[in-house]
């Protein structure tokens, strides 16, 4: 197994196209179960999580929650600056610094063939690599080639060398003034991790507030704690111009104002990584995000051979939810290949049914924010009756001994018909660690007279659950 010579041509069961997370756990599953599978990736295999993403981003932001929490607890004597240097070190280690050796010899263990090249479908069931090389599958080619990020249509900004999201993960120098466009999570954890290691940071956002698709208090208290470290926020602002020079980025704003800065990262969305996968030699449209059904299989083709997981086909753009489409889409293509008719039960083996109703999410800032399933307004405009059941985290005694004047706050969304959450949204430092258990109680559809007998151990900040509970029970 392990790295196979481009000229060679061969067939296997199943291609996978794209060695990030997805595509690793897709070939994982079909490779269990007995299928010979090949992987075909054109840069670091474990792709964009571990290179530039989730793990190099997290572990610039640690250092700087610890800090604080640590600084909130009276009696803990903690220094008001991070050291620049070591944080980059240990960002540097966390993404293996560049070299995907030890994700190639796990590809070797797992009897995975890793086939280097751009990979493009040039037909049915075959992909064709640079080189020239051509493989087929017996049973399926799994699309993971995941997302890039989308540059807006401005002035100047092309010849500017913005950063994305890779060069604010990978910078090796902190910038003196870094401008943020954007008001998603790329864009508040990179003003939060850059402002912590000295950069002067200003965050411009062109609607009215941050982390549009959580609850509008997340985005509130993350912008609020953005601004209390010193982050400048502006809101409705729009960039109609953008120049560098040897002084670094002027940024042209609506009202003729200027920024300056010496780097200037756009976080305003992404696009499907399809422009040059050979959509177009299967009926599909090039840059697209091809359509799939509940087992991660592309409906706009025909014979059912054909799948596309993570990113890429649009449900869920979390990397977590894209490695659960694959543990699904694996599931689907190793039935299949024995000849089974998978069921179609939204809970079965072989549904991604979370995707639509329960995926979840944490924005590692300080405040940390973290949600999932539906939001109050999400629910309403899914026909739901619906009611919010609102708490002050900063109230329960867990919270409390976890920093001095901890401010946090807490929601859980309750289908009145039904009287089980469909949504959570949590606030405050460390409340990642709370998501799990909403998370279990959305997806599982837990009763709220259930819930009750989940009893939360005291004194914990997940003691949050009783306070809401209570706060249900007496109309609050």
């Amino acid at each position: 197994m392990g790295e196979t010579d481009v000229g060679e041509a061969e067939q296997y069961d199943v291609v996978v196209v794209g060695g990030g997370p997805t595509g690793e756990n897709v070939a994982d599953r079909t490779a269990a179960a007995g299928l010979r599978t090949a992987l075909v990736e054109h840069q670091l295999v474990g792709g964009e999580c571990s290179y530039w993403a989730c793990m190099p981003s997290k572990a610039l932001l640690r250092p700087h929650a610890a800090a604080a929490h640590g600084r909130a607890v009276a009696g803990v004597t903690v220094g008001g600056t991070l050291d620049p240097a070591a944080v980059l070190a240990r960002r540097d280690a966390f993404a293996d610094h560049w070299k995907d050796d030890d994700q190639v010899a796990w590809l070797d263990g797992a009897g995975i063939d890793l086939v280097r090249g751009h990979g493009r479908l040039t037909g049915e069931r075959t992909v064709t690599v640079d080189g020239g090389r051509t493989l087929t599958a017996r049973h399926a080619v799994v699309l993971c080639t995941g997302s890039v990020p989308v540059l807006p249509d401005v002035p100047g900004l092309a010849e500017a060398r913005p950063w994305t999201n890779r060069q604010a993960t990978g910078a090796r120098q902190v910038p003196g003034r870094l401008a943020v466009v954007g008001g998603g999570v790329v864009a508040a954890e990179m003003a939060t991790a850059w402002r912590s290691l000295g950069s002067e940071v200003t965050l411009l956002v062109r609607g009215g507030g941050l982390l549009g698709r959580m609850e509008p208090f997340a985005g509130e208290m993350v912008a609020d704690g953005l601004a209390a470290a010193g982050v400048d926020v502006r809101r409705h602002t729009a960039v109609t111009a953008v120049r560098r020079d040897a002084d670094g980025v002027r940024l042209t704003l609506g009202d003729g104002s200027t920024v300056e800065a010496d780097e200037v990262l756009y976080a305003t969305g992404r696009r499907p990584a399809t422009g040059d996968l050979g959509l177009e030699s299967v009926g599909l449209e090039p840059g697209s995000w091809p359509e799939v059904d509940d087992g991660c299989t592309v409906t706009g083709v025909p014979g059912g051979w054909l799948y596309a997981a993570g990113d890429l086909n649009h449900r869920a753009l979390l990397t977590h939810q894209g490695k659960y489409q694959a543990r699904i889409a694996g599931a689907v293509i190793a039935a299949r290949a024995r000849g089974e008719r998978p069921g179609a039960d939204r809970w079965s083996a072989y549904a991604a049914t979370a995707d639509t109703v329960g995926p979840p999410q944490v924005v590692f800032t300080e405040p940390e924010a973290a949600s999932v399933g539906l939001t109050l307004a999400a629910a309403g405009e899914a026909g739901l009756r619906v009611r919010a059941v609102d708490h002050d985290l900063g109230a329960v005694s867990g919270a409390k001994l976890y920093a001095d004047g901890y401010t946090g706050r807490a929601r859980m969304v309750v289908d009145l018909e039904r009287e089980v959450v469909v949504g959570a949204t949590f606030v405050g430092p460390g409340v990642a660690e709370l998501l799990h258990a909403a998370t279990v109680a959305v997806v599982g559809e837990v009763p709220l007279t259930r819930l009750w007998h989940a009893v939360p151990a005291f004194p914990t900040v997940s003691e949050v659950w009783l306070r809401l509970l209570e706060t249900y029970r007496d109309g609050g």
